[in-house]
């Protein structure tokens, strides 16, 4: 809980997040769940004693020195989901969550080429991510929509043939995926890299985002931009960096999908006040604050607001610009945008006249 008198504010702020990784969600309490039921083989304590109890792996966690540090837990973490129902529990655990901290609308990346190389086909993930897509619908009123994304450092035909079997699927054209994205380690493998893939899949009229600008400097947000004609950037952190690129993200309206606690657990940040709030608001550059991969850094969405309130001090205009700017720029429908807008509105309303 923040010490901010905005934080009764934070709380009733109808949420969107927009940069949140369903595998990043698994919670150490679950993940040794489901590597009992499905008899999978953790670390053993000679190897890497973290994996002892729920208490020493969140431990570990809090200690992260890179993006590729910690990777290695995120991908060992995966190893545990095998079945649709394991996808399902994994993200109606998030769902539950994120509605109890007054998530209205979610977009959630998901990385099936890392289990699809475990055995675990493409479409048992989907399965279970719809089945839970529908009871947050249904039972709380949470809207979701999916962004099917591609691990970079896996060579580029994986990345084919992951586009192959979604396009024979029909999920870019029937409503099963929002978009397509982008992930995994960014230093060796620039946006241009990936020209191809990215309009092969635009070509259906998919919307297209990527991670950049997390580990490498502002180029590589600018190459995304003008080579794979992406209309989001997710992190996006160097982009402070570049006063023309501000203008230009400011310009287009590009929404950053901001993640600035995760940015500081990950070292890319030495701490949150270096994170560019400041810098964005003032150049007037959309961004939606997210949680990235909650369970692996300590923080959910309602965490990460109340963390950037206490270290920004903004105001009742400053969260109207973020909260408003992520409604407008998600990838749900018009009347889905206007509801939430509305909600804002009467949140906004009702503080004001408090």
């Amino acid at each position: 809980m923040c010490q901010s008198k905005l934080h009764e504010l934070l709380t009733a702020l109808p949420k969107v997040e927009q940069h949140l990784h369903i595998e990043g969600t698994l919670e150490p309490s679950l993940l040794f769940s489901l590597a009992a039921k499905n008899n999978i083989s953790l670390p053993s304590n000679d190897v890497d004693p973290v994996y002892q109890t729920t208490q020493t792996l969140l431990a570990r966690y809090q200690r992260f020195t890179s993006l590729d540090d910690f990777l290695h837990y995120y991908y060992l973490g995966m190893s545990v989901l095998i079945t649709a129902d394991d996808f399902e529990t994994l993200a109606w655990q998030y769902f539950t969550k994120a509605a109890g901290q007054n998530v209205r609308h979610a977009e959630v990346f998901f990385d099936p080429q890392a289990h699809i190389s475990r055995g675990v086909p493409y479409d048992v993930v989907v399965e279970g991510l719809l089945a839970a897509k529908k009871r947050a619908r249904d039972e709380l009123a949470l809207t979701v929509e999916y962004i099917v994304c591609i691990l970079r450092h896996l060579p580029l035909p994986d990345s084919e043939a992951l586009v192959d079997t979604v396009l024979s699927r029909g999920h870019f054209a029937d409503g099963t995926l929002a978009g397509f994205g982008m992930v995994s380690s960014e230093k060796d493998f620039p946006p241009h890299l990936f020209r191809e893939i990215y309009a092969r899949v635009g070509a259906t009229g998919t919307r297209l985002t990527s991670h950049v600008g997390e580990e490498v400097g502002p180029e590589f947000v600018r190459e995304a931009l003008a080579q794979l004609n992406v209309e989001r950037v997710d992190h996006g952190l160097a982009s402070a960096r570049d006063a023309d690129l501000l203008k230009q993200l400011a310009a287009s309206e590009t929404l950053l999908t901001f993640c600035p606690w995760s940015n500081v657990v990950l070292c890319n940040l030495p701490r949150l006040e270096d994170a560019p709030v400041r810098v964005f608001l003032d150049a007037r550059v959309r961004f939606s604050l997210n949680s990235d991969d909650p369970a692996y850094f300590g923080a959910y969405i309602q965490d990460v607001f109340c963390k950037v309130q206490d270290t920004f001090d903004l105001s009742v205009a400053d969260w109207e610009w973020i909260v408003g700017g992520a409604i407008e720029a998600s990838w749900c429908g018009q009347d889905r945008k206007l509801a939430l807008r509305t909600e804002l509105d009467a949140v906004l309303a009702s503080f004001a006249a408090a």
